[in-house]
């Protein structure tokens, strides 16, 4: 799905997205809602940021990537974590792209995920390539989601995946 946000372009640098894990739902200006199997998960855009909701068997978690006022945890490399019963891993990069090679990527990008049933994308008033996308699966009991945060102006592309896997049995805990 391919939606153009109603909105000024506010993340205007990669460096200053931040990462956060088990942040109550932000204000969202797209949301895409998927079922796999018993697992909900919401896609939130929140400008150039986004944000996931999911939820399974009464266990929660919520990523947020975006420009946080008074976040101290700046975007990581990587993450490893405990959260309830599940194990959740998150890394991020960031690509520096000349421009040529940036509207390449960008019309890519926004092809692959536009096309796909679980995508999401936003582009911004202005510039075809300032967007954010968003791609989920679940694949052998674990659910994935990839994320692409676009700076044109620095060439820049921020590159997320997460995971978040199988919840634990009772009689394992």
């Amino acid at each position: 799905m391919l939606t153009t946000l109603q909105t000024a372009y506010s993340d205007t640098r990669a460096a200053d997205l931040a990462w956060a894990l088990g942040r109550e739902p932000l204000p969202a200006l797209a949301v895409l809602d998927l079922r796999f199997g018993d697992a909900r998960l919401q896609m939130r855009l929140l400008g150039a940021s986004h944000q996931v909701l999911l939820e399974e068997d009464g266990g929660t978690c919520s990523e947020t990537v975006a420009c946080m006022s008074g976040s101290a945890t700046p975007l990581p490399i990587g993450v490893a974590e405990r959260v309830g019963d599940w194990e959740y891993e998150f890394a991020a990069r960031v690509e520096t792209l000349s421009a040529d090679s940036f509207a390449v990527r960008a019309q890519e990008l926004l092809a692959l995920v536009t096309d796909h049933p679980h995508g999401l994308a936003g582009t911004f008033p202005g510039s075809p390539h300032a967007f954010t996308a968003m791609l989920a699966q679940r694949t052998e009991g674990q659910v994935r989601w990839r994320t692409w945060h676009a700076y044109p102006q620095e060439g820049q592309l921020v590159v997320t995946r997460s995971r978040v896997g199988v919840r634990m049995p009772a009689a394992a805990r």
